[in-house]
């Protein structure tokens, strides 16, 4: 079955409550994505999913050169960052498209859904 990368985008600049208006918002957000992440676990669909820290905690690696180069934040510099993800497997990009639209509404947050590459992708790339 195809795997689907479901990923959960924030502000990068987050106060206290992340990007949630206030406690009671950001307990019911936590209680409806737990609820959503049951779900998918029961249905078979679930993968992985976690949440990640605030962007600021990053660390860059750069291990092209002979010495690996750290640098501290995170690799881009943007308004919005990664802030959770879910790795689910769906029958098709439609259904995956349903799913991220309950997490969208579970967790408060818009929700990207990019798919794993497959044998078959990689094949095409490499097509002249």
């Amino acid at each position: 079955m195809p795997r689907y990368m479901m990923s959960v985008f924030g502000p990068a600049e987050r106060g206290k409550l992340g990007g949630y208006a206030s406690r009671e918002e950001m307990l019911q957000s936590f209680a409806d994505t737990g609820a959503f992440n049951s779900e998918l676990e029961r249905d078979g669909q679930l993968v992985f999913a976690d949440g990640l820290e605030a962007a600021p905690t990053a660390t860059t690696v750069d291990g092209r050169g002979e010495t690996p180069l750290f640098t501290d934040g995170p690799y881009l510099e943007s308004k919005e960052y990664l802030g959770g993800f879910w790795v689910i497997e769906a029958a098709d990009l439609d259904e995956a498209l349903a799913l991220a639209a309950r997490a969208s509404r579970a967790c408060r947050g818009k929700v990207e859904v990019r798919p794993f590459h497959t044998a078959a992708s990689i094949e095409a790339m490499l097509e002249p």
